[in-house]
């Protein structure tokens, strides 16, 4: 179990002092905060079908994506291991980056039906070559990540939506997925890997970034 010095920080002690919070705040520690994934977290966590993951790179400087795929996206290993796929993105690799040279990253499991939130903590690696990756027909790599902390958050400003259709883009079970609208934009042709090199024309053709964003903004991108 961890203790109230080793979850927060000076900085946040003392905005905790400022604010007469400090008593509270230790109270939470001891109540839900744990340094492993607790049986009653693990089906709430692998039946999301989507999270937040956040990264810092080895200068401090964040940053924080959302990650989708099909439920059962996060499997909880142990109850201090868990693993994610990375699938194909737009090529900027700012969150597995960020993970390669510093490790630190913070997940966001929420339901926004119920509604519910569990967050995690933890140090990553990537690895192009793990068993688990197996079990992600499309992945590219696979995040494993120690946990350092596992906690609830209240759910009070979570408002609360309802959920109409998967994304068509989750890989199938042989790993594949549409060709997404932004690589058939003009502007990226002749940047795109190898692998994509002229499917733009049999896709529906290469269109504008602003014909992108049109499609970006009906919803049909």
């Amino acid at each position: 179990m961890l203790t109230s010095n080793e979850f927060y920080t000076d900085a946040q002690r003392q905005l905790q002092a400022r604010h007469d919070s400090v008593k509270l705040a230790d109270v939470v520690v001891q109540a839900i905060v744990r340094d492993e994934i607790e049986p009653p977290h693990v089906p709430f966590i692998e039946s999301r079908d989507f999270f937040f993951l956040s990264t810092v790179s080895a200068e401090g400087e964040p940053t924080v994506s959302y990650k989708g795929g099909a439920p059962g996206l996060v499997r909880v290993l142990d109850s201090r291991t868990l693993v994610f796929p990375n699938y194909d993105g737009n090529g900027m690799f700012k969150s597995m980056g960020n993970i390669s040279e510093a490790g630190k990253v913070g997940l966001l499991f929420i339901d926004m039906e119920t509604p519910n939130r569990v967050r995690v903590q933890g140090t990553a690696t990537l690895s192009a070559d793990d068993p688990e990756l197996a079990g992600y027909p499309g992945a590219n790599m696979l995040v494993r990540v120690d946990v350092t902390a596992c906690f609830l958050n209240c759910a009070r400003y979570i408002h609360t939506h309802t959920r109409i259709a998967p994304s068509p883009y989750v890989p199938d079970a042989k790993g594949e997925q549409p060709f997404p609208s932004w690589k058939r934009i003009d502007l990226v042709q002749d940047a795109l890997p190898a692998r994509d090199v002229g499917r733009a024309a049999a896709e529906g053709g290469i269109i504008s970034f602003d014909g992108y964003v049109e499609k970006l903004m009906d919803g049909t991108s």
